[in-house]
């Protein structure tokens, strides 16, 4: 296996984009590089599971054939290159259809999440200047009182609404021929949208350079192979689910699984199973549900599972011993944001050392730093920012937020607002989000390390640890703790807990208040909102102060 350093020693952008790309710097088409390009090699590019039970595959051939007919009714409805289109589509066909028509003729994509409601929707169109979103009769209504130009549904049921298109009716219309328009590496084809916890939602333009990117980021850390049966469990409503689920698999000619139904765990089982997937990746929630019930987990699926990637917040280290103990497999961290797409990992691919805890490394074309308060470089064991040095990372892609806001940049460094510690290794220990570090009678404890701790005991199904303001100490630790479903909230199991905590960790940092919940607040990418708990916290002692 090659070393990370060699990795890094051998980087070398023009030859990736000789090797890698079809296309080149002043012209490239996204369809090109994840469809057309593997046209004739009869390799299937999509495995469908429907909710109601069926089950179909598409092949290259078929993809390029329907999106060229779509891509000409686009054309027809006055489409052009640089044009956001939009996609509020459960994980169905449809989807990719809609997705790969866009790029073919250089239109830009944008991902709308099913579980969005209408003013979470009219912003991000508005702000893109959307001019068509293709959606279904069960998502249609959310558009009604919104200013869409052009609405085409995939319709089954009913009347379709006045004025808009039938999916299926308008591809028959229309040639499957449609020549690809050509862009260059800064073009955008993607229109993501940040998941911030205040303030409204920022536009991040991706531009056609972050391929290349993705692309190393699912041969060195993912270490996906030809031979592999890779399923990402994430939405494509989301970052990590269309970066790494659609457009990274597809432009390395690969097949991908789409599921239509909700995640739980016996499904994801049976489909593990049923396709032997062998290459895994998600978030960390979906793989804390999979430790919370491993119960359901038979010696079967350890014949084919071969490694397994979570992009999120860290793993327990529960959670990567029981994958390692019982399933056989590694499970690696790896670190990224929508800004940046995955730029630290444990790379599956390369040799490094390993913590379990640990973000990892920068992936080979990126460069981090761990900057103090005046935006120093900090050296080993510094806690502060975690920033990427565009300078010296060939393969970032991120300029700003739409309207050239460049807020999150000073110099040449991209500040993250992730609190991290530069280990003894040159990898990433992560504390928290900025906002999240918790400072209790003068010491910093970062919410991981105890969630981490509370994760350790049997009792524990999920937690999420926040600083709860107090007069004396500035915040105290507080844990909103979900029970699994064998056990009951008492006193007598909250003294257990925060005993633990105090016995593994250190006496500032154990919870001194716990309060049991039935679920936590996530955000819809399955994030824990700790600054929603935070906020709820502060206003229920506004209120008690008040009475």
């Amino acid at each position: 296996m090659k070393t990370l350093a060699e990795a890094y020693q051998q980087f070398d952008l023009t030859r990736l984009i000789e090797e890698q790309l079809v296309g080149h710097p002043q012209a490239i088409n996204a369809y090109v590089e994840c469809c057309e390009r593997y046209v004739g090699k009869n390799k299937t590019a999509l495995i469908w599971e429907g909710k109601n039970g069926q089950a179909e595959h598409y092949t290259f051939e078929q993809l390029a054939e329907l999106s060229g007919k779509l891509a000409n009714f686009f054309k027809a409805q006055g489409i052009q290159a640089g044009d956001c289109i939009a996609g509020l589509l459960p994980r169905t066909p449809e989807l990719l259809i809609t997705i790969l028509a866009a790029w073919r003729i250089g239109a830009i994509y944008q991902p709308l999440f099913t579980a969005f409601e209408a003013k979470s929707i009219d912003h991000r169109i508005t702000t893109a200047q959307t001019k068509l979103i293709v959606t279904n009769d069960e998502q249609r209504p959310k558009l009604n009182t919104l200013n869409v130009p052009v609405i085409v549904t995939v319709h089954q049921t009913g009347l379709l609404s006045e004025h808009d298109f039938d999916f299926w009716q308008s591809l028959q219309r229309y040639s499957e021929q449609c020549e690809p328009v050509n862009r260059s590496f800064d073009d955008d084809f993607l229109m993501m949208f940040t998941s911030g916890t205040t303030g409204l939602a920022k536009s991040v333009p991706v531009p056609l350079k972050a391929i290349l990117a993705f692309k190393g980021y699912m041969t060195h850390a993912v270490d996906l192979r030809e031979e592999d049966m890779f399923w990402n469990l994430a939405d494509p409503g989301w970052a990590y689910g269309l970066y790494y689920g659609i457009t990274g698999p597809l432009s390395l000619g690969h097949s991908i699984i789409m599921d239509e139904r909700s995640f739980n765990v016996d499904q994801a089982i049976e489909l593990i199973k049923k396709y032997k997937v062998s290459n895994l990746t998600g978030s960390p929630t979906a793989f804390r549900m999979f430790f919370g019930f491993k119960e359901k987990f038979d010696p079967s699926i350890k014949q084919h599972l071969r490694v397994v990637s979570s992009a999120g917040e860290p793993l327990t280290p529960e959670v990567v011993n029981w994958f390692k103990q019982d399933l056989e497999v590694n499970i690696f961290d790896q670190y990224g944001q929508t800004e940046l797409g995955m730029v630290i990992a444990n790379h599956h691919a390369l040799e490094h050392p390993l913590k379990v805890g640990s973000a990892g490394f920068a992936i080979p074309g990126h460069r981090f730093a761990v900057l103090d308060q005046n935006y120093q470089e900090l050296p080993t064991g510094g806690v502060g920012i975690l920033a990427m040095d565009s300078e010296q990372s060939p393969l970032m892609w991120f300029k700003g937020y739409g309207g050239n806001n460049r807020k999150a940049f000073v110099g040449k460094y991209y500040l993250t607002g992730d609190t991290v510690t530069l280990n003894e290794h040159g990898g990433i220990d992560f504390v928290g989000r900025a906002d999240d570090v918790i400072t209790t009678s003068g010491y910093r404890v970062g919410p991981f390390d105890v969630e981490s701790t509370l994760l350790e005991c049997e009792a524990v199904l999920e937690s999420a640890v926040i600083g709860k303001p107090d007069p004396e100490r500035t915040e105290i630790v507080k844990a909103f703790v979900v029970l699994k479903p064998a056990y009951q909230a008492c006193e007598t199991l909250k003294d257990k807990l925060q005993q633990y905590v105090r016995n593994r960790l250190s006496r500032h940092a154990y919870p001194k208040e716990i309060e049991f919940v039935d679920s936590l607040p996530k955000t819809t990418s399955g994030k824990i909102q700790r600054g929603l708990l935070k906020q709820q916290e502060i206003a229920k002692m506004q209120q008690a102060y008040a009475s």
